[in-house]
């Protein structure tokens, strides 16, 4: 079974200081999300960080809660919980899809977050996957996000090194200065 299979797992991130995260979990299936919670913390805890839990009400909601406390906290990264299981409607479609852009774009554009909803097809599979001493797809994600910002402090903290940087002030909008543009 594919599931099953043995995969290799990065060493746990290490930090100089601690980790501040955000578990925003969907408990719509109690019992699941409960699990993905128990590894989440314990990977968090065990990377030397703390962490808040914020329950919503769908996986929908999942996006819209890191969005809102990415603008009004101080996490340094997040990790998104829930689970869908495939129904008898296309509305499964509808939340695995856009939940899972939601989470993507915000990543794209800085946000160290580890996605754990899982989309399963019934719910012996979403057990599976949340069950800490199977394939704890929440530790699983809270060490996807504790690597992102790891990664977000290495290259964050450099100020000097390879690539094209303007010395600040170089560029002048057209119209400020007679019209033309310096560099």
């Amino acid at each position: 079974m594919a599931g099953h299979e043995t995969h290799y797992t990065l060493p746990r991130a290490e930090f100089e200081k601690p980790v501040k995260m955000l578990i925003v979990v969907a408990p719509y299936y109690k019992d699941i999300a409960d699990n993905l919670v128990t590894g989440a913390a314990a990977e968090i805890e065990a990377a030397g960080g703390t962490f808040e839990i914020v329950e919503v009400p769908g996986a929908l909601e999942v996006p819209t809660a890191i969005a809102i406390a990415d603008r009004t906290s101080n996490f340094d990264g997040y990790v998104a919980l829930g689970c869908v299981i495939r129904g008898e409607t296309t509305h499964y479609d509808t939340v695995c899809n856009d939940s899972s852009r939601a989470i993507q774009l915000m990543g794209l554009q800085g946000l160290c977050i580890g996605n754990g909803i899982l989309t399963v097809e019934n719910r012996k599979q979403a057990e599976v996957r949340a069950d800490t001493a199977d394939q704890n797809k929440g530790g699983g994600a809270a060490a996807a996000a504790l690597h992102l910002i790891a990664l977000t402090r290495k290259w964050g903290a450099q100020t000097k090194g390879i690539g094209f940087k303007a010395p600040t002030g170089a560029y002048q909008v057209a119209g400020t200065d007679n019209g033309s543009t310096s560099v």
